[in-house]
C-alpha cells in the first residue's frame, strides 16, 4: 500500500517543505475518500466544495477540507458508522490517524478532524527532514439538512484503487460558492479565486439550489418570496465586492496556489471581478 502512495506523489511538486505537506494532504484526502466510498457512503451523501473541483474537475489550488452533503436531509445520518470504516481504510494504508469528532453532534454540518503524523515517517527519503511532530490535519464535514434543488452526477476515480462518487454537478456547486460569497460574515479569497475559475468554465450556476441556500441561512432566510435572477446577481455580488481588502484576500489565496501562479494576483481588485460579475453574463447563454 505505500508503494501506491510514494508513486502517487511522483505526480507532485516536492522542491519544498510547503508543497510537500501539500502533497501529502492531497493523497492523505484521496484516500479518505475512497475509504469512505468502501463504506457505501456516497449511496447516501455527495462530494462538494474546494477539493472535489481540484480532484474532479483539476481546479488549480489546494484546498485543506473535505465536505460532502447528504442526497436528502436525515438528522440520524450515522456519521460516525463511515468514520469508524475510514479509519479501517486508512490504516490498511499504513497511516495511523486520528479520527475525532469535532462540534456538537446535534448541529446539522457533522465535523470530524482527521490528523497523521506516522505516513513522513514510512515513505521515501524526501519527507524524512520534515518535523515529526507535525501532523497532517483534515477536516471533513457533512451536511446533514442541505438545501433543496441540488443536482448530482458521477465520477470514476483510480487511485487508489477505481472507484464511483456522486458529487453535485458544477452548475450546484457555483450556486453553493455563490451562496458562501454572499453570505459569509468574512471574505474568503478562496471564494473569489473559484468565482473567476467558474467564470472561465461558462458554468450556469443552479438558481433554484442557490434560492433554497439563501432561504434556508443567511440575511435573505426565511424570505420565501425572494425572487433572484442575473441581475439579481449581479447586483449583490457588487455590493460583496465593496467589502473586500485586497491585501488580505491575496495573501489569503497565496497559501493555497503554487508559486508560478503568484503573477495572477498581481490583477486582483475591484476593476478585474467587476469585469468577472459582467462576464457572468455569458454563463447564461
Amino acid at each position: 500500500m505505500l508503494d501506491l502512495i510514494e508513486q502517487q506523489l511522483k505526480n507532485y511538486d516536492l522542491s519544498s517543505d510547503r508543497t510537500k505537506d501539500q502533497a501529502l494532504r492531497e493523497v492523505v484526502q484521496e484516500i479518505a475518500i475512497f475509504g469512505l466510498w468502501k463504506s457505501n457512503f456516497f449511496d447516501e451523501a455527495l462530494f462538494h466544495g474546494g477539493t472535489s473541483l481540484r480532484i474532479l474537475y483539476d481546479l488549480p489550488r489546494f484546498s485543506e477540507d473535505i465536505d460532502f452533503m447528504l442526497r436528502k436531509p436525515d438528522p440520524e445520518f450515522p456519521w460516525h458508522k463511515h468514520v469508524k470504516e475510514l479509519e479501517q481504510t486508512l490504516t490498511q494504508f499504513g497511516i495511523q490517524c486520528e479520527v475525532q469528532p469535532k462540534g456538537k453532534m446535534v448541529s446539522t454540518v457533522r465535523k470530524a478532524v482527521l490528523k497523521d503524523n506516522s505516513i513522513t515517517k514510512q515513505i521515501n527519503l524526501s519527507f524524512r527532514n520534515r518535523d515529526p511532530g507535525q501532523k497532517i490535519r483534515i477536516k471533513l464535514e457533512i451536511d446533514t439538512n442541505p438545501p433543496e434543488y441540488s443536482d448530482e452526477t458521477e465520477s470514476v476515480l483510480k487511485f487508489p484503487e477505481t472507484h464511483t462518487i456522486r458529487h453535485q454537478d458544477l452548475g450546484s456547486s457555483f450556486a453553493l460558492k455563490i451562496h458562501a460569497m454572499l453570505c459569509r460574515s468574512y471574505t474568503k479569497g478562496r471564494d473569489w479565486y473559484d468565482f473567476v475559475w467558474y467564470v472561465s468554465k461558462r458554468v450556469q450556476p443552479n438558481l433554484p439550489h442557490l434560492r433554497a441556500a439563501l432561504i434556508q441561512n443567511g440575511p435573505w432566510k426565511d424570505q420565501n418570496d425572494l425572487e433572484i435572477g442575473l441581475s439579481w446577481l449581479e447586483k449583490e455580488l457588487s455590493t460583496a465586492l465593496d467589502r473586500i481588502v485586497w491585501t488580505q484576500v491575496k495573501e489569503e489565496v497565496g497559501r493555497f496556489i503554487s508559486p508560478d501562479q503568484f503573477q495572477i494576483l498581481d490583477g486582483w481588485n475591484s476593476e478585474f471581478f467587476m469585469q468577472q460579475i459582467e462576464q457572468l453574463a455569458d454563463c447564461f447563454d
